[in-house]
């Protein structure tokens, strides 16, 4: 039965056995009829209320789950039966269904905010059947995605979700990202461009080409994290689980004391305290927390998917309260990850332009990110027919001839790489002290100058870092590959605590473990990367966080939260929806317990009737009810 269907029926329910229940209080009150026919007409109310309740509880019993609400519901009524209070019994179910619909609402609102995601599920794909080469063209038919083969060409018009992750290699269009990343923005892709399943055509027709089968795209890995999410319970969850194990026998017992032991010394009827000790049973029930807490959780990591955050468990989301120390991947994570020409330092005699030219012909034939960055920044089209005796020498750097072949004493021999090639070779050279990848490069052993190449951080990174030091985070760290001089660069700029540099992947992981030394008894570490090389890293950390939107598949499997907009601010998000929801769930449990409390007193006294046990039981797990469900609309 779908959550449509379920609504419906509770509403029947309710209905039902609220008319039926009316019907009875009017008839008791107001007709002189015979016990039996009125004891009828409550027990069929009783039944369409709280019949699936007992039938419940008759169902743990035989898998020998002896002690839950079920239970306690279940025995208090029964007994207000025994002893002639037919309303009372009735009236307890018929606010528990009425709690239940409330809750059920709220759950049902909960998984909407995380269904959006689901969403994003594709119904179909448009499978290219014999593509003209190097394009799209041809037949297309509807097929199931499952059935796609990687390198295999699908079209998506506009209105249609990306059913593959793949390349554009026809086409360009607006790309509704919203269920991915929670960003409002469109953004536009052409070809060559690598796009992602989930993201939705605005405008314009796609030819792509798949470069991951269904089961391993974008949209599979998430429907999958969605899917389990609830699984992992955060501690506190665990705590109540625990908490009712031992407190529903106590409250039982109690109430068993109640009944029994004032009557046996005299002090009242044996019906009086019969009743305190069934309206101490109703008081007793743990609804409020047993609904409201996985809620909270439940609410949170539904809030936490709309902002482009996702969450792989409520453990998680607790964890995130806890944070001592955040370490960061350097590339792709605090900076873009795209190298760009920053300076270039000319030798005497010699001009940006002329340095740039020699530098790009010498990185002309080379696809490595440093080359393409010299490349860019030259723009210009190169003659490849004068380059002759490229090499490139594995550490130190690249050297080729220039010029025309048959006139020898024309050709010019240029070096560009690292102070290592320039030393090697014997050039004299002033070496850069400027932070970044430096290209130093000379000709026929002349140096002429030296290109800058950096990384641009990202915009956000500096916000990100000082909102965790608002936050209280005690230390932040920077972890990269990249040499030492260019670390510095970057945390000097981003204000990191600490910062390590030229770290192989498994140094990495050395460096986390020593850093856990460092933090508190209850504390967390977090380690942020995004590569595939940073896998090892956020599976060892307390709490791995990768960048989703361009991260590498293994790095999304090892982390435990997910950014999907690449944006280190998003963790200052996720900190914040997971302190609401600690603060959300903390309050419900404080609440709860201390309003049981005063009416367990109260009823243990005779000072709370069954009805006051009804509210105060009910009343409370719909407060707890409405309060948890602030979380899914959380907008700091």
């Amino acid at each position: 039965m779908n959550n449509k269907d379920d609504g419906k029926s509770k509403i029947f329910i309710l209905a039902a056995g609220s008319i039926i229940f009316i019907a009875g209080i009017i008839i008791n009150q107001t007709l002189a009829l015979q016990p039996v026919f009125i004891l009828a007409v409550f027990v069929t109310a009783y039944i369409i209320l709280g019949g699936d309740v007992v039938l419940r509880a008759l169902k743990n019993l035989s898998k020998g789950q002896l002690f839950d609400e079920n239970f306690l519901m279940s025995l208090a009524t029964i007994g207000a039966f025994i002893i002639g209070e037919y309303p009372e019994a009735v009236a307890v179910m018929l606010f528990y269904q009425i709690g239940e619909f409330f809750q059920d609402m709220a759950v049902h609102k909960s998984k909407k905010s995380i269904s959006a995601l689901m969403d994003i599920r594709p119904d179909f794909a448009n499978l290219v059947k014999h593509p003209a080469a190097g394009s799209g063209n041809g037949e297309a038919i509807k097929v199931d995605p499952k059935t796609v083969n990687v390198g295999d060409i699908i079209l998506v018009k506009p209105g249609e979700k990306i059913p593959l992750d793949g390349e554009v290699i026809e086409g360009e269009a607006m790309l509704d990202t919203m269920a991915l990343t929670g960003e409002s923005v469109p953004r536009k892709v052409k070809v060559s461009d690598i796009v992602l399943s989930g993201c939705i055509n605005q405008n314009g027709v796609l030819t792509i080409k798949v470069t991951k089968t269904f089961g391993q795209s974008t949209v599979a890995k998430i429907i999958d994290l969605v899917e389990n999410a609830s699984s992992k319970k955060a501690p506190t969850e665990n705590f109540i689980t625990s908490f009712s194990r031992y407190y529903t026998p106590v409250v039982v017992f109690l109430a068993a004391l109640i009944a029994i032991i004032p009557p046996l010394f005299g002090f009242g009827p044996w019906a009086e305290w019969l009743k305190r000790g069934l309206v101490f049973l109703v008081i007793s029930c743990p609804c409020a927390l047993v609904i409201s807490i996985p809620l909270g959780f439940f609410g949170g990591i539904g809030g936490a998917s709309r902002k482009g955050i996702l969450v792989k468990g409520g453990n998680y989301l607790e964890a995130l309260n806890k944070l001592d120390i955040v370490v960061f991947d350097k590339t792709g994570t605090l900076t873009k990850g795209v190298f760009n020409v920053t300076n270039i330092q000319c030798a005497d005699n010699w001009t940006k332009e002329e340095v740039l030219e020699y530098a790009a012909q010498a990185e002309s034939f080379s696809n490595h990110p440093i080359a393409l960055s010299i490349l860019n920044a030259y723009g210009r089209e190169l003659d490849k027919t004068q380059l002759s005796n490229y090499r490139e020498i594995s550490g130190h750097g690249i050297s080729v001839t220039i010029g025309n072949r048959k006139q020898e004493t024309e050709n010019k021999i240029i070096l560009a790489g690292n102070h290592k090639l320039m030393t090697v070779n014997g050039v004299s050279f002033t070496e850069a002290q400027e932070a970044g990848t430096k290209v130093y490069v000379a000709v026929d052993n002349e140096f002429i100058g030296c290109i800058i190449i950096s990384d641009e951080i990202k915009a956000d990174s500096k916000d990100a870092i000082a909102g965790l030091k608002a936050m209280g985070i005690k230390k932040t760290v920077m972890l990269t590959g990249d040499n030492t001089q260019i670390a510095e660069a970057v945390a000097v700029d981003l204000n990191l605590d600490e910062y390590y540099g030229a770290l192989l992947p498994h140094e990495k992981v050395e460096k986390v473990e020593q850093l856990s030394l460092e933090k508190s008894a209850k504390g967390k570490l977090a380690f942020i990367g995004d590569g595939i090389n940073d896998a090892p890293v956020l599976a060892r950390a307390d709490l791995g966080i990768a960048m989703g939107g361009l991260g590498s598949d293994a790095a999304i499997e090892a982390a435990d939260v997910v950014l999907m907009t690449d944006e280190p601010s998003k963790l200052l998000e996720a900190i914040s929806i997971a302190g609401f929801t600690k603060r959300i769930v903390w309050q419900n449990i404080v609440f709860a317990l201390g309003i049981k409390g005063l009416f367990l007193v109260l009823g243990a006294f005779g000072l709370a009737s069954m009805w006051e046990a009804v509210f105060a039981d009910v009343g409370v797990a719909l407060l707890a009810i409405l309060n948890a469900t602030r979380v899914m609309s959380y907008n700091k």
